[in-house]
């Protein structure tokens, strides 16, 4: 079992940044790949970046590339969410997730366990 929780998420204007970090707990946690997704009002939670056990590949949704930047810290038992140059369409829910795979997973049912999501707010 692995517990997830988030933090980080907050209110901010476009074009500003946030962290968002996620704890883990239970299992070993550097055995499992990590992802982000993100949930809007009205809309199905959608896949935004995710990173291997070993940190030494990522990957991103097009929407974000280049803007977000997932990173891990097995050290810490914590992966984050680097957000720049955020729009009001990030506005969102941010939840993490944990998959027991040696591949970057992005699809939400390739992922075992997930945290209760974190808010964030881009105003214009």
């Amino acid at each position: 079992q692995v517990q997830l929780v988030e933090s980080g998420g907050g209110l901010v204007q476009a074009g500003g940044s946030l962290r968002l970090s996620c704890a883990a707990s239970g299992r070993t946690f550097s055995s499992y790949a990590m992802g982000w997704f993100r949930q809007a009002p009205g809309k199905e939670r959608e896949f935004v970046a995710a990173i291997n056990w070993s940190a030494d590949n990522t990957y991103y949704a097009d929407s974000v590339k280049g803007r977000f930047t997932i990173s891990r810290d097995n050290a810490k038992n914590t992966v984050y969410l680097q957000m720049n140059s955020l729009k009001p369409e990030d506005t969102a829910v941010y939840y993490c997730a944990a998959a027991g795979a040696y591949y970057i997973p992005t699809m939400e049912g390739q992922y075992d366990y997930w945290g209760q999501g974190t808010q964030v707010t881009v105003s214009s």
